[in-house]
C-alpha cells in the first residue's frame, strides 16, 4: 500500500526554495482532531484507508476533523480554495495531547498552478460520472432488498422516522432510512438533513455539530401520503463516529411545520 501520495495534476510553484519540514498530526478513533485553514478547504486527501479527513464538500469552511484506526503511518494533502498546498504526516496515538490545530498561512509548502482556462469535462471524465453513479444506484437497490436492521426511531405528531441500516462501501457511507406517515394529512418534505454532533446541546459551549452533504440521494423523499411510507437511501462521504459523537438524521415538513429529529450514537 502506498502512503505517500503522488498526484502528478498537482504542481508546485517552483518559487519554493527548499523543502519544508512537514507536522506531524496524531489521531485515533476516540476524537475528532480539528485542522483550522486560513482559506476554505477545496480538497483533502489522505494516503491510506485506515486515515478518514472529513469535510463540508458543498458548503465553504475552513476547517477539517481527522480521525484514525490503528495502523501504518500515511499523510494527508490540503488544498484550500486559494490554491494553498498544506502537507502532513498522520500517524495513531492512543493517547491525544492537542485536539485542535489553527493552521498559519506561513506553513503552506506551495501553490497550486493556476488554471488559465476552465476546462470542460471530455468524455472519460463524464463515463467515470456515469460509472460512479451506476455504482451508488446498484448498492442503493441491493441495501433496499436486504433484511432491516432498525437501528434508530423516533416517533413524533403521527410521523415515524427510522434509521434500518447503516453501511460502507468505497468511500462511500450508505444510510438506509424509512418514514412512514401515521397522520390524516399529507406529509410534504421541506428538508432532510444528516449532522455528526458532538457534546451536551444543553452545554452550548461543549455543543458541536457538522452537517454531512449526500454526495447522491436514491429515491430521493418528496411527498408521502398519509397512511403511507417510503424508503429511500443517502449517499454521504465516508466517516467515522467518535467516542461520545451522535448521527443526527432532522426531518422537516414544509407546510405543517412537523420536526422530527432522530438520533443514533
Amino acid at each position: 500500500m502506498k502512503h505517500i501520495l503522488i498526484i502528478s495534476i498537482l504542481i508546485i510553484s517552483s518559487q519554493m526554495s527548499a523543502q519544508k519540514y512537514l507536522d506531524t498530526i496524531y489521531a485515533n478513533e476516540h476524537k475528532n482532531v480539528a485542522l483550522f485553514f486560513p482559506e476554505p478547504i477545496r480538497q483533502g486527501i489522505v494516503g491510506a484507508s485506515n486515515f478518514v479527513f472529513t469535510y463540508n464538500r458543498e458548503k465553504e469552511q475552513h476547517f477539517g476533523l481527522v480521525q484514525a484506526k490503528p495502523g501504518e503511518d500515511s499523510n494527508l494533502l490540503v488544498l484550500t480554495k486559494g490554491g494553498q498546498v498544506y502537507s502532513y504526516i498522520l500517524k495513531y496515538r492512543k493517547q491525544l495531547n492537542k485536539l485542535n490545530h489553527f493552521v498559519a498561512g506561513s506553513e503552506s509548502i506551495g501553490t497550486e498552478k493556476p488554471i488559465q482556462k476552465q476546462k470542460l469535462p471530455d468524455s472519460r471524465e463524464l463515463d467515470s460520472i456515469t460509472e460512479r453513479r451506476k455504482s451508488y444506484e446498484r448498492f442503493c437497490s441491493y441495501l433496499l432488498k436486504t433484511k432491516n436492521e432498525r437501528l434508530a426511531t423516533k416517533r413524533k405528531r403521527g410521523v415515524k422516522l427510522q434509521l434500518q441500516k447503516m453501511a460502507y462501501n468505497g468511500d462511500e457511507t450508505y444510510l438506509v432510512i424509512e418514514v412512514t406517515n401515521n397522520s390524516e394529512i399529507d406529509f410534504e418534505l421541506d428538508y432532510l438533513k444528516i449532522y455528526r454532533a458532538n457534546g451536551n446541546k444543553k452545554r452550548k459551549a461543549s455543543y458541536q455539530k457538522l452537517e454531512i452533504v449526500p454526495v447522491f440521494k436514491h429515491m430521493e423523499l418528496q411527498i408521502i401520503k398519509r397512511g403511507a411510507a417510503q424508503r429511500f437511501v443517502y449517499v454521504l462521504p465516508k466517516f467515522v463516529l467518535g467516542d461520545g459523537e451522535k448521527l443526527e438524521i432532522e426531518l422537516h415538513e414544509s407546510k405543517e411545520s412537523r420536526k422530527v429529529v432522530l438520533k443514533k450514537r
